[in-house]
């Protein structure tokens, strides 16, 4: 962790060495290929009064093997005290997303997403099964205000609220169920089913060559949900530097610091020693991730403000909670366009 910091510090001074030895009356752009932050962070930018932007994300992301805390743990093992062991999982993700600016310092956000997950999973007798959920996930509103935009560099407040549209009542058949549904464990869920306020802010800086992100966002669970649970709280760190090497193509390098916290209450129709998964005290931990991607921004003609990102995260630290599958990484696609 110290190590990282000491990177993420060096990212700063650099680019703020750079930006200083410009006309410190520019200011920050979202005008070059690195103007916006790597496709898989959100809310990282405002608008210009009117402008409207849209977007389309797609993030695959895949977990195989276990872990008790942050050394692996054999299935045989998990085994022994569970009836069932999840092997690995698969969740797809299409986020759609639309930004307005109501004025130049004040600028709203929408995202929806519809998810996907599919759970390889072995019981003690050695049958492996699948089981899946899909539909509509949690919509997210939010408002950002820009406190500061001069001499390069960029800082707004994001305040907003998770709406519990994404379902909690996912269902499939097991081997044990059959030929009858049984609610889903816990992370198979397509929501949270709670109403959850978020709070952020976000840091700009731009050099000639080189551009610095910092966000910090927290999401704050309350009240439980109708099944009598609710999901931890969430923070999640965020600092970036992307190079600009053409007009239309940036390079980036992302470190993520999230830190989640347990279920909070457990659904009644879930057994916690049937699988790790329907176990509350199997949930959350501190995670540390590393990121790369690219922006491919086109910056005149027919196309103009059309923007490519393209993202891939794979984790550096993982320390969880009890017994859970590892993140192997994810990728994320996107396309944002504004006018």
């Amino acid at each position: 962790m110290k190590k990282i910091m000491i990177v993420i510090s060096l990212c700063f001074i650099a680019t703020s060495l750079m930006a200083q030895t410009e006309n410190d009356n520019i200011k920050w752009t979202a005008g070059r290929p690195d103007g916006h932050a790597p496709i898989g962070v959100m809310g990282d930018h405002v608008h210009h009064k009117g402008e409207w932007m849209f977007s389309y994300r797609f993030m695959t992301m895949d977990m195989e093997g276990l872990n008790r805390g942050n050394d692996a743990v054999s299935q045989q093992a998990v085994l022994d005290n569970y009836m069932v062991s999840p092997v690995a999982m698969t969740m797809n993700m299409h986020m759609l997303g639309a930004m307005y600016a109501p004025s130049d310092r004040f600028t709203l956000m929408l995202m929806g997403n519809i998810v996907g997950n599919d759970m390889q999973l072995v019981n003690r007798m050695g049958n492996h099964f699948k089981t899946s959920s899909s539909g509509f996930g949690d919509i997210k509103l939010s408002g950002m205000f820009k406190v500061l935009d001069m001499n390069r560099q960029s800082l707004h407040f994001t305040a907003g609220v998770s709406i519990p549209t994404g379902s909690i009542e996912q269902k499939d058949v097991t081997p044990m169920s059959a030929p009858k549904e049984m609610p889903l464990p816990y992370p198979m869920q397509n929501g949270s089913g709670t109403w959850d306020p978020n709070l952020g802010v976000t840091y700009l800086l731009q050099g000639s060559l080189l551009s610095f992100g910092s966000q910090l966002n927290g999401t704050l669970r309350l009240g439980k949900n109708d099944n009598d649970y609710r999901f931890g709280n969430q923070l999640v760190w965020n600092n970036w530097v992307a190079t600009k090497i053409a007009r239309f193509l940036s390079l980036s390098a992302r470190i993520e610091g999230k830190a989640v916290g347990k279920i909070d209450g457990a659904y009644g129709q879930l057994n916690p020693m049937m699988v790790t998964t329907a176990n509350t005290q199997n949930q959350g931990g501190e995670y540390v991730n590393a990121a790369f991607g690219t922006n491919f921004y086109i910056p005149d003609g027919t196309f103009k403000n059309i923007r490519l990102g393209i993202e891939y995260l794979f984790p550096l630290y993982q320390d969880v909670n009890g017994i859970q599958l590892k993140n192997d990484g994810s990728w994320t696609f996107g396309l944002q366009y504004s006018l």
